[in-house]
């Protein structure tokens, strides 16, 4: 490995060589703003287009300022990275972003959150210089069941483009125009929904400004909470509880499973259900129809439709619809836990507390903003009347939380009301990557065997890596199975699965960065993978303190079989619990 000397702001160091200034300059604990640039180190992520100019450094004998997120180190070079000439030409910069951005920062969403705002501040800048040629641009805003584009809070840092066209291979967006004109916006011809966006939100959470948010469903189902006519149920995703807490001061990875249960009741929810147990419940269906495949694959069935492919990420069910419409029978027809959930609540439980569905209100808390698209879906409704009403990201129910005044750090804890509140191990790791496919090779071993499991955590199938493989000993059976997370990494997978080239029986995809965890609609983590992880952990550690680990043996599930469902995959639980694929690639409108 061969190093090299520098000298930044008069210390001296050494570094690999290839190393960037910004690289450099950061392992010695000096700061330099940034703001186009983001990494993911963990993921192998990193936007760095050297756009934006924000962390021009000076270098001794170079003539112009370099950009310090793109510029390599040479041996010998003297470098300052806060020079008076250097601070003008950021101002200047942002000054200059600014001219052109609107100036509704009082009611823009991301207000509070957006690092446009916070760089500015950290400038010190007050006023804008040329404000005469201000807010020239007049594009549109596209709005999409889960995302608001506004690209007149665009600042072309190219973010959103790295993630969906780099990291995800979604193809959505793309920049266009130069000058006071530029910005990166639609590919296709109309908007978000005639184009391949697979609504995961991956550009949301990264957008450093107004440009890209989530359609925000709070009033509405504040509307709901007050109309004394309407039964408000409210479901909690595994992931939210991982990563609900940062947005409140608490570090990442902190659990905050029942003061979020006590925050939802003070809110003025009727029931607070866990979405944990339609995990419990989809592991029911999805394991079962793993098996019925298995089964006849192994009689040598050429209809098995093996690999089967997990159906949980609605993100990730956009995108195979999208393109690889010819592989839609193979997919597990099994909903999605949010949607198994408003099923099962405007049936059984309405049936149970003697409502009409269409006077329940069902809404979901989770991690994703492609949830706000599902949900609207018509094949999930009854005569028009959807099985989940609205879905709130993290973000949102935070933002809720504080609009009550709640003191959210400080509340007591509270449990998740039965019978749709108790859920198991198996379902709380849902959350992240492989946590899906575990929780049904636990459930499936024991029903296929008959045994009983000598493990519980199949540590083989966890990890950070974009695909991961391992292979589960059944019972003297190889049971092969594949792992994905981040759409990228699923197109290699879907690619060898359409070839007709997979190994695997099972494969699990999650369309986020560290699945439901790295979810669009979580607390933004600017690019710490670190916090991914924690999160990851903690969901990890609840499953390893939860009484029941199996969700086959969660006592409500089997009461719901018991009095409801009948068995698994039975007629009636596969009207309510299962659906169908459509091919999506018709509605892409290309720009000409």
């Amino acid at each position: 490995m061969e190093t090299i000397k520098i000298t930044i702001d008069n210390k001296q160091v050494e570094v690999e060589k290839g190393t960037t200034i910004l690289d450099a300059a950061r392992k010695m604990g000096i700061d330099i703003p940034t703001l186009c640039h983001m990494r993911l180190d963990d993921l192998n992520i990193e936007n760095k287009p050297g756009g934006c100019r924000i962390c021009v450094v000076e270098v001794q004998g170079r003539r112009n300022l370099a950009p310090a997120c793109i510029t390599q180190c040479v041996d010998g070079a003297v470098i300052r990275t806060h020079s008076p000439r250097v601070m003008n030409a950021r101002r200047t910069v942002m000054e200059f972003i600014l001219s052109d951005h609107p100036k509704d920062c009082l009611i823009c969403p991301k207000s509070g959150n957006c690092d446009l705002q916070n760089m500015a501040h950290r400038l010190g800048i007050r006023e804008i210089p040329g404000h005469e040629i201000a807010e020239i641009s007049t594009y549109r805003k596209d709005t999409s069941p889960s995302i608001i584009r506004d690209l007149d809070k665009c600042i072309m840092c190219r973010r959103c483009e790295m993630m969906c066209n780099e990291v995800q291979t979604v193809g959505a967006i793309g920049a266009f125009n130069r000058g006071f004109m530029a910005a990166v916006g639609p590919a296709y011809e109309q908007d978000l929904e005639h184009s391949p966006c697979t609504y995961c939100g991956q550009c949301v959470a990264v957008c450093p400004t107004g440009a890209l948010t989530e359609v925000d469903h709070t009033r509405e189902v504040l509307r709901a909470i007050v109309d004394p006519s309407k039964t408000v149920v409210v479901q909690t995703a595994p992931a939210v509880r991982a990563a609900l807490g940062e947005e409140f001061g608490m570090k990442p990875g902190t659990l905050v499973t029942g003061k979020m249960v006590t925050a939802l009741k003070e809110l003025g929810f009727d029931y607070v259900f866990d979405t944990d147990f339609a995990a419990d419940l989809t592991i029911m269906e999805e394991g079962t129809e793993l098996l019925t495949r298995l089964k006849k694959f192994l009689n040598g069935d050429k209809d098995a439709n093996i690999p089967i492919l997990t159906s949980c990420c609605p993100g990730w069910v956009n995108f195979f619809e999208h393109n690889y419409p010819e592989l839609r029978e193979v997919p597990s027809t099994a909903k999605s836990p949010q949607q198994m959930f408003g099923a099962i609540a405007k049936s059984y439980f309405a049936e149970k507390i003697n409502i009409n569905r269409k006077d329940m209100v069902v809404v979901s808390i989770m991690p994703c903003l492609a949830k706000k698209y599902e949900r609207q879906r018509p094949e999930f409704s009854v005569d028009g009347n959807p099985d989940v009403d609205f879905s709130l990201s993290t973000r949102e129910l935070a933002s809720f939380i504080r609009q009550a005044n709640i003191d959210f750090a400080n509340l007591p804890e509270s449990e998740f009301d039965r019978p749709l509140g108790e859920s198991t191990g198996a379902a709380v790791i849902f959350g992240n990557t492989g946590g899906v496919i575990e929780a049904a090779v636990r459930t499936a071993y024991e029903v296929f065997t008959g045994k009983k499991l000598s493990r519980i955590d199949f540590t083989e199938l966890r990890g950070m890596e974009g695909v991961r493989q391992a292979t589960i000993d059944v019972d003297g059976f190889p049971l092969n199975i594949g792992i994905a997370h981040g759409l990228g990494n699923a197109r290699k997978l879907l690619d060898d699965v359409k070839a007709g080239r997979s190994k695997f029986h099972a494969i699990e995809v999650m369309a986020c960065p560290g699945g439901c965890v790295g979810g669009g609609g979580q607390p933004l983590h600017h690019g710490d993978s670190a916090i991914l992880k924690a999160r990851a952990k903690a969901l990890y550690d609840a499953d390893r303190d939860m009484p029941i680990r199996l969700s086959h043996e969660n006592p409500y599930i089997i009461q719901l079989y018991k009095e409801y469902l009948g068995e698994p995959n039975s007629e009636k639980a596969h009207h309510l619990l299962h659906t169908h694929y459509f091919d999506r690639k018709a509605k892409i409108v290309v720009k000409q």
